[in-house]
């Protein structure tokens, strides 16, 4: 069954440290709905479905999966070399280097690409701590 930060692991961090809940929600919840609604030269784009993606993606990469949601989204949105680069940053960053950023999405902005980097750090540390979380319930 799914182990959700919406459902158990922000309440319970909420039980454990009052308040730091109110507070990581906040900052994951800033960082997913972080848009311009632009892709590249593209205006007024929704880009819901590919931050969805990015955000799923690591969790999976973490063992994380959901029931509700098609994981053929994620190889619809996510071409080959973003999915090496997600992979790098996500479990090894310090593997990461200049040369795998240019590599991807070439004519994308930078502060798109920032943005890309911010979604994935949010979604390994929101799988880490549902990790921790979850262990401390089981206990």
């Amino acid at each position: 069954q799914d182990y959700t930060w919406e459902n158990h692991g922000f309440s319970l961090v909420n039980r454990l440290y009052s308040d730091i809940g109110h507070l990581l929600d906040e900052k994951f919840r800033m960082v997913y709905n972080l848009t311009y609604n632009t892709m590249a030269t593209h205006e007024d784009v929704d880009t819901t479905m590919l931050r969805r993606a990015l955000f799923n993606y690591v969790h999976c990469m973490y063992g994380i999966r959901y029931d509700d949601y098609d994981y053929g989204e994620v190889n619809q949105l996510l071409e080959r070399s973003l999915k090496v680069y997600i992979k790098t940053v996500t479990c090894y960053p310090e593997r990461t280097t200049k040369r795998m950023y240019d590599s991807y999405w070439r004519q994308f902005k930078h502060s798109e690409k920032v943005h890309v980097n911010l979604l994935l750090m949010e979604a390994r540390m929101q799988a880490e701590l549902l990790y921790a979380l979850r262990a401390i319930t089981r206990h």
